[in-house]
């Protein structure tokens, strides 16, 4: 035995360096094919070279996926070749399988590309054939005519083809020969040949060697000893009801379960018809699988089944009376598929986040689906929702592709979580699911878009500088630096200036700023364009039009074009004939006012006439008519002073004085006039009226004062005669004494001003509050009351009492 071990070591380090590898490629597959036992990292194919990869261009993103447990088979990222990564077995991988393939896939990430390589495995002479441990023993009756035939143990030899076994010799006595015959499945069977009748009183037992060889290069070889003993006479032996018995069983069956019956009959008699049922010539797979009633036939299931590993036992079973005859039939049980194993997904390569951008048909994600059971079991439907913008195609075999069905819209949706469903055929369905995270990434597909389509404001007149206007927004659904926008305005001339001297605008918030201060009797409207930009690249923009409307101020007061003011200081005459009838217009006063709207509304009133109710003034019209019939008690000469008011908030007035005079011709009015006095002026005595009644209350005040200074120095000299001129004032608050500083500051408390206005019958007096912390000096305490008193029209005269 170990001169086959070494034999067997020499021929496989033989076939390693005389190995042949093939190549072919039909249809993206490429097929390797190398013997079995080779050593770890042998080389298995340059899938670089024969699929043309750049492996700097591709590196890692190249990666070799198979299927089964055990990985057979290794990647080199550097030199892209394919070796293998642990010891490869023909026999444990395929059994009895003629052509022995492990396939595997090539996924190049970065194309989303899947090749398929098949590697063949090719069968070496690396197994010797075995007999059953043990010596086999053999009955033979004495009676057995010459041409009998026996059983022989049967060796068993997992290698394939010639080097499965191919000759048996048999050795050890001339009685019996040996007679080897092919079987269906094309291996060498063999059966003892009795030559020459036996005598069980001249020689009882026979001792045989069976040689079984195989035909490979070494060849292997294994030997049995066979006990042959001889039986008196047993004439008839077992026969099974049918040669070949075929059951049928589904994976799930349960173990003890009865699997096949096998049936052999006798017709001897006695211990001649007694049979005794045993497995022959049966795998080590289906020895542990099933258990075989010796005395009635029964095949019962003894582990567990699994279509995907083996879905078809072979063996034969013996039947054998107590005579030793006996009787052989082969049994197939075939394995049925049923639906327990789940679909499998399998994301062999996909990316996190796509731009909205991509065109339809951009993959996602590449995906090996697929199921172990067979058959309508094996068969999956792949979907996702409907409502996505995606698909499934299916590429190769069981790989899909997830591509993009539709155009994406960040803006309508920014993430997707796509779950992919997978449901087999079988009943009942199996199902699974995975889910797929995608980030859609932004594209600056968007321009900015004000909320308005124009805009109109108002601005009142006289803002002052840098004052805000009004604020404008524009969005954008766009992302980050695509959202983020930019305000300007777009130049352009107005007049001889441009907008940029008017108007501002912040870049960042979209507020307006004014420039200058507005006058609406020079600008009434302003017309400009905004433009938001956002910071894509391309960047995008939209223009609003935005119109700015000045609104009036009632900040012009009326002015009077009729009767002006003369320059030399002479007042102008209105004559009116003493035989005016009422209604007779006198004169009319027409003024102006800068301002619109209501603020240019002016209305009349007289405001002072010498004879009240002698005349009367429109109140729009701004006409001087007469009341009623002139008296003779009625002066010749009359003053009427007229306001004129428009209607702002606050309302500003002018007025003026137009004198009218009694008579029927000039030369009349002028001699009249002479003789007459000139009239006081009762706005003079009201100023003078005001004046004495400030003196009046200051001469009180001053009273006071003394008083009270009075008082404080009874008060401190009786305290100077009641205490020693020692006394201290320890102690005593010093708010207790009042010195003339004190005096003077109380007295510079009760500062008045007075404002008269001599042409008009308002007067302002404002006493300001009471300062005590100031004092006087003693130029301020010797001020004499200052009265200033101006009688001519419009100014101001000013008291002060100190």
């Amino acid at each position: 035995m170990s001169t086959g071990k070494r034999s067997q070591h020499s021929a496989r380090r033989g076939l390693i360096f005389f190995m042949v590898i093939t190549i072919l490629e039909v249809s993206g597959q490429i097929h390797y094919s190398i013997p079995e036992e080779m050593q770890k990292e042998s080389l298995v194919g340059d899938i670089a070279v024969d699929l043309g990869l750049d492996m700097k261009g591709t590196g890692n993103k190249v990666r070799i996926g198979c299927g089964g447990r055990i990985q057979y088979f290794a990647w080199n990222y550097e030199s892209g070749r394919l070796y293998t990564a642990e010891r490869i077995d023909r026999e444990e991988i395929c059994g009895q399988t003629q052509k022995c393939l492990l396939k595997c896939d090539v996924i190049i990430e970065n194309k989303m590309k899947v090749y398929a390589v098949e590697v063949e495995i090719t069968d070496i002479n690396d197994n010797a054939p075995y007999f059953p441990p043990g010596e086999q023993e053999l009955t033979i009756s004495e009676t057995s005519t010459p041409g009998s035939l026996f059983p022989l143990p049967e060796a068993q030899d997992p290698d394939l083809g010639i080097n499965s076994i191919q000759n048996y010799q048999l050795t050890g006595s001339s009685h019996f020969a040996l007679l080897v015959h092919m079987g269906e499945d094309g291996a060498s069977h063999a059966e003892l040949i009795l030559e020459n009748s036996l005598d069980r009183e001249e020689q009882s037992e026979y001792e045989l060697i069976l040689t079984a060889s195989d035909g490979g290069d070494p060849i292997r070889s294994s030997t049995a000893r066979i006990q042959v003993t001889v039986l008196d006479a047993n004439d008839n032996a077992p026969i099974f009801s049918q040669p070949v018995y075929q059951g049928s069983v589904k994976e799930n069956l349960q173990k003890g379960s009865t699997v096949c019956t096998v049936t052999a009959t006798d017709k001897d008699e006695g211990i001649n018809k007694e049979l005794n049922y045993s497995f022959k010539k049966i795998g080590e797979a289906a020895s542990q699988m099933f258990v075989l009633n010796s005395t009635t036939g029964e095949i019962t299931l003894a582990g567990t089944l699994d279509y995907e590993e083996l879905s078809l036992y072979e063996f034969e079973v013996q039947a054998k009376d107590g005579g030793g005859l006996f009787d052989r039939s082969r049994v197939l049980i075939a394995v049925t598929d049923v639906n327990d194993n789940i679909p499998q997904i399998e994301v062999t390569s996909h990316v996190n986040s796509v731009s909205e951008d991509s065109p339809p048909g951009t993959v996602i994600a590449l995906l090996k689906i697929q199921d172990q059971d067979s058959g309508t079991n094996g068969q999956v439907s792949c979907s996702i929702d409907t409502n996505l913008p995606f698909q499934l195609e299916k590429t190769y075999n069981n790989y899909y592709s997830l591509v993009t069905e539709r155009a994406l819209d960040r803006e309508h949706i920014t993430f997707y979580s796509i779950i992919i469903s997978v449901t087999d055929h079988g009943m009942p369905p199996l199902s699974t699911s995975c889910t797929l995270l995608l980030q859609i990434l932004d594209t600056n597909d968007n321009p900015p878009l004000f909320t308005e389509t124009a805009y109109t404001c108002y601005l009142m007149e006289n803002n002052p500088r840098g004052s805000s206007v009004f604020s404008l927004k524009a969005d954008d659904p766009d992302w980050e630096e695509n959202s983020r926008i930019t305000y300007s305005i777009i130049e352009s001339q107005m007049g001889d200036s441009f907008f940029s001297s008017f108007l501002s605008i912040n870049s960042e918030t979209g507020v307006v700023y004014a420039l200058r201060s507005f006058d609406y009797e020079d600008l009434v409207e302003i017309h400009f364009q905004v433009k938001a930009q956002d910071g894509g690249s391309p960047p995008l923009s939209s223009n609003v039009s935005v119109t700015l409307l000045i609104l009036d101020q009632n900040d012009n007061a009326p002015q009077i074009l009729y009767p002006s003011i003369p320059t030399d200081g002479s007042t102008g005459v209105e004559l009116a004939p003493r035989s005016s009838e009422p209604g007779y217009l006198v004169t009319k006063v027409v003024a102006v006012d800068a301002d619109s709207g209501q603020n240019g509304w002016l209305s009349y009133q007289l405001l002072k006439a010498t004879e009240p109710g002698l005349f009367s003034i429109g109140l729009h019209t701004g006409e001087i008519r007469t009341a009623r019939f002139f008296l003779d008690k009625d002066a010749l000469k009359q003053s009427l002073v007229v306001l004129v008011k428009d209607n702002g908030q606050p309302p500003l007035s002018a007025s003026v004085t137009v004198t009218v005079v009694l008579a029927d011709s000039i030369p009349e009015s002028l001699s009249d006039l002479s003789s007459i006095p000139a009239p006081a002026d009762p706005q003079s005595d009201l100023t003078f009226y005001l004046v004495v009644a400030v003196a009046f209350v200051s001469c009180l005040f001053f009273a006071f004062l003394l008083v009270l200074l009075v008082l404080r120095l009874h008060k401190w000299k009786n305290s100077q005669l009641c205490d020693s001129a020692s006394m201290n004032f320890t102690g005593v608050p010093v708010s207790q004494f009042v010195g003339i500083d004190g005096v003077r500051a109380f007295l510079h408390s009760y500062c008045q001003e007075i404002s008269l206005t001599a042409d008009s019958r308002k007067t302002k007096c404002t006493f300001p509050k009471a300062d005590n912390s100031s004092t006087f000096t003693d130029q301020q305490i010797e001020e004499p009351i200052i009265i200033v008193e101006d009688t001519g029209t419009g100014n101001q005269a000013f008291v002060q009492v100190s």
